[in-house]
């Protein structure tokens, strides 16, 4: 007995629908008679439909299988469609390539962003403005390399990598940043309450009394 198994058969272009229906398409390219091919095609779309009764009547669904079928004959069916027969091409295509980002980053612990920040306020005209805005990306870098390295740099650093990011030729004033407090507060550690020191001194002091009555009783 021969056997027949599915990996010796040709490839299903759409498995979801099955290897009896892709069966009947490969019938369709057998019938020689245009008009009768036409006929048994519809009939194939309408036991395509049956698959998902509650959309076969929709006209965009329709569409959706006539494609489907030509998919299945790889493009190689002739019958008259009620829609436009989809080419290969039309159904292959390629996404355009995106373009990467081919900047470097100078300090990757801050970001990308920051650099674009600081450069777009170095051009910006208003000085008001540019003495806000400085101080604002100062407090943001701070607390980008406190998340990178856990620790806040000063405000020399901070300067430092400012100048460095905005160029050789911006003309900022970071003199501000220089009195810039630190936002960051370290970690109050939490003290007992009174109640609890004066209960736990009251034991202390009954466990010495208690110990100094033995003494004296041994005595």
């Amino acid at each position: 007995m021969r056997k027949n198994y599915n990996y010796t058969r040709r490839k299903l272009y759409l498995p979801e629908y099955g290897r009896h229906i892709h069966e009947m398409v490969d019938s369709l390219l057998q019938i020689e008679d245009r008009t009768e091919r036409t006929r048994q095609a519809k009939a194939v779309i309408a036991v395509m439909g049956n698959l998902n009764p509650t959309l076969r009547d929709t006209e965009d669904f329709k569409h959706k299988l006539w494609d489907h079928l030509f998919i299945m004959s790889d493009f190689q069916l002739d019958v008259d469609s009620p829609y436009s027969q989809p080419s290969r091409q039309d159904l292959t295509i390629v996404p355009q390539k995106l373009p990467y980002p081919q900047t470097r980053i100078t300090f990757k612990h801050y970001g990308k962003y920051a650099q674009r920040f600081i450069r777009a306020v170095a051009a910006e005209g208003n000085a008001a403005r540019v003495a806000t805005e400085v101080m604002n990306i100062a407090r943001y870098l701070r607390t980008k390399s406190y998340e990178f390295n856990c620790e806040h740099p000063n405000n020399d650093s901070i300067i430092r990598d400012m100048r460095i990011m905005a160029g050789r030729d911006a003309n900022l004033d970071l003199s501000a940043i220089s009195t810039m407090r630190s936002e960051y507060r370290p970690g109050m550690q939490r003290t007992p309450k009174r109640g609890k020191l004066q209960r736990g001194g009251a034991r202390k002091v009954n466990k010495n009394q208690r110990g100094q009555q033995r003494h004296a009783s041994h005595r």
